[in-house]
Formats: C-alpha cells, sequence, structure tokens
C-alpha cells in the first residue's frame, strides 16, 4: 500500500507530529507499506502570526490536486487541518475519494491561550473538518472519548512509540547543583512552562527548546538554564543528566517527550492532565496539582522502572496500528459506498 500524507507540519519545525510522521514512515517498508509526503516544500509560505518560526504554504487546490496525482498512492491521510489539509480534504470530497485524518494538537486551547478565541468556536470548525474523513485518528482512549463527547465520529487509536537506543540511560554531562528538574519541548504560551519555572525547588531547573516565548522567560527567570533547541545524542545526555522530568502542559494531546524522558530512565512530575494521564503510571512519576510536590515526589521514583515502562512503546508498534486503521477506514468507507449506491439505485427504480 502507498499512502500520501497531507501535512502542514514539517521540517524544520521539531514538534511531535513531524517525529510521528518520520518515524512511522521509516517503519513502513517492513510492514509492506510506503509512506510519502506533500508537505510545505516547494510552495510559497508565510509565517503564522504570533509564530513566525511555523510556516504555512500558500497552496491552491490546482497545485495540491497535482501533488496528489503525482504521489500515485492508495490511501491520503491528512495529518493537519492547515492549508494544505484543507485543499486536500476537498479535492478528495470533490472525487469522492475515502481519506482518512488525525488530530494531534489541541488547537481549540491554544488558540484561547493566544488570543481569547472561544474553544467551542474551534472545535465546530474542526468537527466538520474530521468528521467528512473515514476516520480520524486518536492518540488515546481517553482523547479518543472526549472528541466523541464533542461530536466527533469515527475516532481510531494511534499510539506514538520512543527510540529506545537513542534514549538510554547515560552518564551525566551537567555540572549543576542537584537535584536537576529538566523541561524538554517548544516554549510557547500554552506549553505552561511558567507553572514549573516559579516554583520554589532545590538545585537547578533546566529549560530544551525553543520557541516564541523563550526571550520573555529567559529575562524573567534568570536562575534557570535555557539551553536552546538540541537534538539526537545532546538531546539524549541532557535528558539522562537530570533528576526528573517536568511537564507542566496541561493542553497535550500525548507527549512524546514523555516517552523519550522515561526511556532515559527519567521519572516524569506533571499535573493530572491529557497525555501524561495516559502515558504515565504511577511507578514512573508522579502527577498532581500541586506540581511543586510532584517534582520532589518524582525524585524518590525508580529510574529502571521508569525505563522499562518506556520499552513497552516502539514505532514499529506505532506504525503498524496507523496502517491498520488506514485498512479498516478503507473497508467501512468502501461499505458504506456500495450501501449508498444501492439505496441511490432503490431510489431511482422506485421513480
Amino acid at each position: 500500500m502507498r499512502v500520501l500524507v497531507v501535512t502542514d507540519a514539517w521540517k524544520p519545525q521539531v514538534n511531535g507530529v513531524v517525529h510521528s510522521l518520520e518515524a512511522i514512515s521509516r517503519q513502513a517498508p517492513a510492514l509492506g507499506a510506503e509512506i510519502c509526503f506533500c508537505t510545505p516544500d516547494g510552495f510559497p509560505t508565510i509565517g503564522l502570526p504570533s509564530y513566525r518560526e511555523i510556516r504555512l504554504a500558500i497552496a491552491s487546490p490546482r497545485r495540491v490536486a497535482q501533488r496528489i496525482d503525482a504521489a500515485r498512492a492508495d490511501h491520503v491521510h491528512i495529518a493537519t487541518e492547515g492549508p494544505l489539509g484543507l485543499a486536500a480534504r476537498r479535492i478528495c470530497l470533490l472525487r469522492r475519494a475515502p481519506f482518512t485524518t488525525s488530530y494531534h494538537t489541541r488547537f481549540p486551547e491554544y488558540l484561547h491561550a493566544r488570543t481569547r478565541l472561544p474553544p467551542r468556536w474551534s472545535y465546530a470548525a474542526l468537527r466538520a473538518f474530521h468528521n467528512a474523513g473515514a476516520g480520524v485518528m486518536v492518540s488515546t482512549q481517553r482523547l479518543a472519548r472526549e472528541l466523541q463527547a464533542r461530536g466527533f465520529r469515527r475516532t481510531m487509536i494511534w499510539s506514538r512509540g520512543v527510540d529506545h537506543e537513542l534514549f538510554r540511560p547515560r552518564p551525566s554531562v551537567l555540572d549543576l547543583p542537584r537535584p536537576i528538574f529538566l523541561y524538554a519541548g517548544r516554549v510557547a504560551i500554552e506549553k505552561n512552562i511558567e507553572a514549573f519555572l516559579a516554583l520554589d525547588l532545590p538545585g537547578s531547573k533546566v529549560v530544551v527548546g525553543d520557541g516564541p516565548a523563550r526571550a520573555a522567560l529567559q529575562a524573567r527567570y534568570a536562575d534557570a538554564h535555557f539551553m536552546g533547541m538540541q537534538k539526537g545524542e545532546a538531546l539524549a545526555q541532557l535528558y539522562s543528566s537530570a533528576d526528573a522530568f517536568v511537564f507542566p502542559s496541561r493542553t497535550d494531546t500525548f507527549g512524546i517527550v514523555l516517552l523519550e524522558a522515561l526511556a532515559s530512565g527519567l521519572p516524569v512530575a506533571a499535573f493530572p492532565a491529557p497525555g501524561p494521564i495516559d502515558v504515565v503510571p504511577p511507578e514512573a512519576g508522579v502527577l498532581s496539582d500541586d506540581l511543586r510536590a510532584a517534582c520532589l515526589g518524582a525524585l524518590g521514583l525508580s529510574r529502571e522502572t521508569a525505563r522499562n515502562h518506556a520499552l513497552r512503546y516502539t514505532w514499529a508498534a506505532s506504525a503498524r496500528q496507523f496502517l491498520d486503521n488506514l485498512r479498516v477506514a478503507r473497508a467501512a468507507w468502501r461499505s458504506a459506498e456500495q450501501g449508498q449506491l444501492f439505496h441511490d439505485r432503490q431510489a431511482v427504480e422506485a421513480r
């Protein structure tokens, strides 16, 4: 099976969407599939207001249709709700071609944090976008139930994985007062990083990552150590050098960084919010509305137990689940299409 993934999120962006799509594309050939991409590459782009690092494609439906045709794919999966995703959705609907989507990001909450736009407005638009497809993939059962309650249909579970070879326990490379509390991820308002930086904690606070909120937070919290964007070995070394991983976000749908930290033998401290609730068990992290207590409690947890829990998540299993979802969605669509044709024929014959 050849799959075309249409995504507005792509390199050089560093986020969970890009990471997940790249990871499953590497696993697909071993599972008898090939994944190709329609990304902003090759299109004119414009920076997202208030977040210039994210570039949105300026693409007409005609040009996106040309990309879809050139891919000669058996199935189209729309990963994001941006300009490319909207154009691909329109084309698939006009052609009566099956497509699936995925729900990666809590845009209603993010938009509310940045603009105060009522979340119900955003959810109405997202519901219309995703319900037009043959299935919408979500990362956890909890998120599926939440979206179903908001009127989303045909939800399918697509979990995530982690590179156990890259993210593993290693000797520390940080010469800082201990304990070391680490945050890694995008440095933006919706990540709620200030809830971590404002805590009265012993030792050191380390922030790894970049984003629009970095300059303001770095100026406000001079005692914290901002390491900037890190990748690969450098990132893995920083995970394993810390004593606890702090995840202050209340709006993530999963949090791949949670698995990276756990695989590095790093217990987690987080709010009892979506993402941590589904990924972090009590023996590998502390979830509490008192984030300071969670941070201190995580220091007493077993690093080996954290690592062992992360070993349950693999990118091979994630890719297999993704491809299985496509097959199930396509079969259901064909059945529904045949049923519609049958009823249409009956209506014609009855006239």
